[in-house]
């Protein structure tokens, strides 16, 4: 059987929209030329054809494109053990059945309630297991170059966070900018109720049970079914950082 492979991933690009895009110095191989005769002990001119090889230096921070979320990101602690970051995380996490909800119809900004989980599951017609990676389609990757694209994607809220992570859900994915709704919502919100645990509540999640999620990802839509696909995820091993970045690949087997 024929195995299809779908990038999950958007790319690590200045011109993106994200608030901290990444900065990206390119050398092209005359540009190299110097340094790396240099790194031989040669001169420039002795190089063969005066060419070298290309090179960038790449200035970002871990939360930058698409990555994973460590439980060190959220809080310092998991309950009452310290909270894991992204080199500490078991790799079999990464690798398993995938479960795609669309939540494509939602308005910017607004929640996703753990009552559109458990419809959007009923409607494909599947029980969550331990170990399946759920990922939540918002359609926001389509605006990763549009202005104000962090503003504008829905967010999962606490309550839906915490039935994902109840039903042995360790991993869990959105192709919107970030998990809770917009920082300018959870202002709003907060401003209107006065009540500090609207503030990154998804997140916060995180302070009493382990999990991690993934941000930015991509072409959720090419994903033929809303499950019998396979996700790998593997976060980049950065030691003690709350974060990692991800090619993330759904596997069809068409």
């Amino acid at each position: 059987m024929a195995k299809r492979f779908i990038d999950l991933s958007v790319p690590m690009d200045p011109a993106s929209q994200e608030p901290s895009p990444p900065q990206i110095a390119y050398l092209n191989h005359e540009q190299s030329v110097e340094r790396a005769a240099g790194l031989f002990g040669l001169r420039p001119e002795e190089w063969p054809e005066g060419k070298a090889w290309a090179t960038e230096t790449v200035t970002l921070t871990t939360h930058t494109g698409t990555h994973v979320d460590a439980p060190w990101h959220y809080w310092f602690q998991t309950g009452d053990q310290p909270a894991k970051t992204i080199d500490q995380l078991p790799l079999d996490w990464f690798y398993g059945n995938g479960v795609l909800l669309d939540f494509a119809w939602k308005q910017p900004a607004e929640e996703i309630s753990k009552s559109d989980v458990e419809q959007a599951l009923a409607k494909i017609g599947h029980q969550l297991s331990p170990g399946e990676i759920v990922l939540i389609r918002t359609g926001c990757d389509k605006k990763l170059y549009t202005p104000g694209y962090a503003d504008i994607h829905p967010g999962m809220s606490a309550e839906a966070t915490l039935y994902l992570i109840e039903r042995g859900i360790k991993v869990m994915g959105t192709d919107g900018y970030g998990w809770d709704i917009p920082f300018w919502a959870q202002a709003e919100k907060y401003r209107r109720t006065g009540d500090p645990d609207v503030i990154w509540a998804a997140h916060y999640v995180g302070k009493k049970l382990e999990y991690c999620q993934i941000e930015k990802l991509a072409n959720l839509d090419q994903i033929p079914a809303p499950t019998g696909f396979t996700v790998v995820a593997f976060p980049i091993k950065i030691a003690g950082a709350s974060a990692g970045w991800v090619r993330a690949v759904a596997i069809v087997e068409d």
